[in-house]
């Protein structure tokens, strides 16, 4: 009998757990994006006796339970955002489908298999990245001879690697890499016109200063954004490109002169005839 008991326990402590698989590493996802947090086993288990949880691991929320050969979820946080592939639980695959991405949702989350004799785990990061760039008007407008500045504000959880201000003919007008602007970047039509604010760019404001406005320079600008993840732009349109102030004031005043030398002259040969 004892030797019976023993080779029971020996028999339930070599009884190996479930061999739980999950991502190779944390899971970078974009806010409002969705992500696929893996979780399988090579054996498909049976689902009279499968119970599949997953949880947040800092405070053991309950995100998503499969029990009962049905999928529950409890938490108004994921209510309508996580879920199975129902479709797939039969073979194994418990992986968890997380739509619309919010900040909170960053953390660790487990999900743990059980059977009626094996259990086992397995976790999934999730680092949420956000970049937003953004501009101002859509449309500016600038008279010719005079400068105007196109909008370009970046919001980014990662660090900024590179912002570049192009035209639609994909000409660069200016360039930030690696933390240093490059004013050589500039095509010969922009350089020395071009500028960014630089005591603005640790504010994420890489807004452009484009200098003594020229007829060619009308039509589309954008600035784009790189971190080592991810992408994102904007674009201004800089239009009606009429005379500037100055212009129209000297235009004005040469045309004064003109009715004054008119109606003197005028004066003139009324008086001779008198």
């Amino acid at each position: 009998t004892l030797d019976m008991v023993s080779n029971l326990i020996l028999s339930t402590l070599s009884v190996p757990g479930l061999q739980v698989e999950g991502p190779s590493g944390p899971l970078q996802v974009q806010l409002g994006d969705t992500v696929l947090l893996p979780c399988f086993v090579r054996t498909p288990v049976p689902l009279e006796e499968l119970e599949v949880e997953w949880r947040r691991s800092d405070s053991e929320t309950l995100v998503l339970l499969f029990q009962d050969g049905e999928e529950r979820g409890e938490e108004s946080e994921f209510r309508n955002r996580a879920h199975f592939f129902t479709e797939e639980i039969s073979r194994g695959n418990f992986s968890l489908f997380l739509t619309d991405v919010t900040p909170a949702d960053a953390g660790t989350y487990r999900c743990s298999v059980h059977t009626e004799k094996e259990s086992g785990d397995t976790t999934a990061l999730i680092s949420v990245v956000r970049l937003v760039v953004s501009g101002g008007a859509r449309a500016v407008s600038a008279g010719l001879g005079e400068d105007v500045i196109l909008s370009c504000s970046v919001d980014s959880s990662e660090q900024i690697e590179e912002v570049v201000w192009k035209t639609d003919q994909d000409i660069i007008v200016l360039q930030y890499k690696d933390g240093e602007v490059l004013p050589d970047s500039s095509h010969e039509r922009y350089r020395g016109r071009a500028e960014f604010f630089p005591a603005e760019i640790h504010k994420g404001n890489f807004s452009l200063r484009l200098k003594e406005v020229r007829t060619e320079d009308k039509g589309d600008f954008m600035c784009e954004v790189h971190t080592s993840l991810l992408s994102a732009s904007t674009t201004v349109l800089l239009e009606d490109l009429g005379l500037s102030l100055l212009h129209v004031l000297i235009l004005l005043l040469c045309i004064i002169a003109a009715l004054l030398a008119l109606s003197l002259s005028s004066f003139m040969c009324l008086k001779m005839r008198g």
